[in-house]
């Protein structure tokens, strides 16, 4: 399977509006974003597992980074309430389930091998810090080489300036609306801007966003 695998296109997703896929195990279902190849591939995927649903015992050849945005996703290393960000590295394993239920935002099969750091970040606990404008607040949640990933709060009425992103940019709306002069991304809303893309970002009403840059 292709899906959206041209990384120099530009990529909006509104996930509301996106089905629901079941996986080969009952009571998971994906929505996907993009994936090159088939029950195991390069992926970004939107996960959500019933309650009392698990998947079966795997192991990450390309590595696995996920945010926790709704319900508890657990695993034998312990249990993951919303807001919790875990990079699982190249070679991993873990036998993944939930008992409430929970919902996911999940990237496979995208990390360095050389990249083999775990980390597992509260990020309700953890103090966010001062952005480059007023109105940004920055939690960093990783860096590796180019690529930086972070969660970033808005204030409501704050632009950013005009910026070139050189090894492309990827967001996921948490809470609130993103926008730009391209259009309005209300929570739920993915997006992959290119290598060199240039934006002009805002937020009226603020908002929370995932963003990962210099991985493309």
């Amino acid at each position: 399977m292709k899906l959206h695998t041209d990384y120099r296109q530009r990529v909006v997703v509104h996930t509301d509006s996106l089905p629901w896929v079941d996986s080969p195990m009952a009571g998971v279902q994906r929505q996907m974003l993009e994936r090159d190849g088939e029950e195991v591939a390069r992926a970004t995927s939107m996960v959500r597992y019933a309650p009392d649903s698990y998947f079966s015992a795997h192991t990450h050849g390309g590595g696995e980074e996920f945010l926790v945005l709704s319900g508890v996703f657990s695993d034998e290393h312990g249990d993951f309430p919303p807001g919790t960000y875990v990079r699982n590295p190249v070679g991993s394993s873990h036998t993944p389930y939930s008992k409430e239920g929970a919902t996911i935002l999940v990237k496979l099969q995208q990390m360095d091998p050389a990249d083999q750091q775990q980390v597992t970040i509260d990020t309700n606990n953890t103090p966010f810090v001062p952005g480059l404008i007023p109105g940004l607040q920055v939690l960093p949640l990783h860096s590796f080489g180019t690529e930086q990933v972070a969660l970033v709060k808005w204030a409501p009425h704050t632009k950013f300036q005009t910026h070139r992103h050189w090894g492309g940019e990827e967001i996921f709306v948490v809470e609130g609306t993103f926008a730009d002069e391209q259009g309005v991304y209300p929570k739920g809303t993915w997006l992959r801007n290119p290598p060199n893309s240039v934006h002009t970002p805002f937020s009226e009403e603020g908002c929370l966003i995932y963003v990962k840059t210099g991985h493309l």
